[in-house]
């Protein structure tokens, strides 16, 4: 793990920070549309809204997938691809203009329920500027990677382009040119999702955890662990995307229940549960090994299945890119990653929260279920509220410590 790779040219920073490099534009917008996101889905579940096209289910997954954590991802991974490389990544215009390609899009989705007769035109448009920032995305962590010839980052490069043929997938569908376009692009999207975080998770997880708590620890982390679980959740991901088969969905879920536990148990270490930045990491990898087990109990169980995708989709992916947000907000800003502001464990505790409504409680008192739904939302929304309150003068303002990022 290198440190923080501070610019070299000796710019001076602006105080109007925003687009000096890829996670403060990123991580805002990310932010502001969990909150837009959630509120109209609860509109759109209420019956107060309608859509035409696509469907509310199709509306909401597309814009979790491929808006807010394609945003997430935006901007860890063009900040991150600098560090590895010391080549820089767009800032100034060329960032406010891919910046500009994903809030056109989001835009265009989100007006959808409200102007249903401009549906098809709405379409045309966010595809267009959708595919458009895919494109420049890619472009821009590519170029790093290639100039500085890292060629252990081709993994990500290939999970980022497939990222873009997905959404093209889910457009395809829409416009009625592939029959399971959509299906398969939101469905596969969510699985090239995880598999970024879970990337992204080994590789900077335990560096955390030893550099972050107060007793001496070394992670183990052996090579089998990480060849399986490839292999293992790439199985798993074919399975459920394409062959729709419950009982290899079983088999590869159980698989990797056992490696992950292995994984997990290999990471702790009781100084975690100090630091709310660590443990929120790690109660995030353990709501994805929860999602595997229950897509393993779905066999036995169906509706245990959309209960699995809630817990990976609230519990890991929620609960790990707003702990990683927080964390690489503070860091590329020069501020102690030690010494989170006020309020940080409480929106941390949010998402946990609304995690464990959205999953546990439909268990246990499945006659509230619509009630539940409502509560995690509204959990959601306050985490995420509470980081835009609190970080976004960060991600604004210039670093305190007056270098260029």
């Amino acid at each position: 793990m290198t440190v923080l790779n501070l610019d070299q040219h000796k710019k001076i920073p602006p105080n109007f920070s925003l687009f000096n490099l890829g996670f403060r534009p990123f991580f805002l917008g990310a932010g502001l549309l969990a909150i837009i996101n959630m509120l109209v889905w609860y509109l759109l579940l209420q019956g107060q809204l309608q859509l035409s096209a696509p469907s509310m289910i199709q509306w909401h997954s597309h814009e979790i997938i491929f808006g807010f954590s394609m945003a997430v991802i935006t901007g860890f991974l063009l900040t991150a691809v600098k560090n590895w490389t010391g080549i820089d990544t767009p800032s100034g215009r060329p960032l406010l203009l891919l910046f500009l390609l994903w809030l056109g899009a989001r835009i265009s989705w989100f007006l959808l329920p409200f102007l249903p007769e401009m549906t098809q035109t709405l379409l045309v448009i966010s595809a267009a500027l959708d595919l458009a920032f895919n494109l420049y995305f890619a472009l821009a962590f590519a170029r790093p990677i290639l100039l500085s010839k890292q060629w252990n980052q081709i993994g990500l490069l290939v999970k980022v382009l497939l990222m873009g043929g997905l959404n093209l997938l889910c457009y395809l569908g829409i416009f009625g040119m592939l029959e399971h376009g959509m299906a398969w692009g939101i469905y596969g999207g969510f699985f090239i999702v995880l598999a970024i975080i879970l990337t992204m998770a080994r590789r900077v997880i335990p560096f955390f955890i030893e550099k972050g708590v107060t007793e001496h620890v070394l992670l183990k982390n052996p090579k089998w662990i990480d060849h399986s679980s490839l292999l293992l959740f790439l199985l798993l991901a074919i399975s459920e995307v394409f062959l729709n088969s419950p009982l290899l969905t079983a088999i590869f879920a159980s698989a990797l229940v056992v490696v992950g536990g292995i994984r997990l148990f290999n990471w702790h270490t009781v100084g975690i549960w100090q630091k709310p930045m660590l443990w929120s990491l790690y109660l995030g990898m353990v709501a994805i090994q929860i999602g595997f087990l229950l897509f393993a109990l779905a066999i036995f169980s169906p509706p245990l299945h959309n209960l699995a995708i809630h817990t990976l989709a609230v519990g890991g992916i929620g609960l790990i890119t707003l702990g990683m947000m927080t964390r690489v907000t503070l860091g590329h800003t020069g501020r102690n990653v030690n010494q989170p502001p006020p309020f940080h464990t409480f929106l941390l505790s949010l998402i946990l929260v609304a995690t464990v409504i959205r999953v546990l409680f439909p268990v246990l008192w499945p006659e509230h279920y619509n009630s539940w739904i409502s509560f995690s939302q509204l959990f959601w929304i306050g985490a995420y509220s509470v980081f835009i309150v609190t970080f976004a003068p960060m991600l604004i303002q210039k670093r305190i410590d007056g270098h260029f990022g």
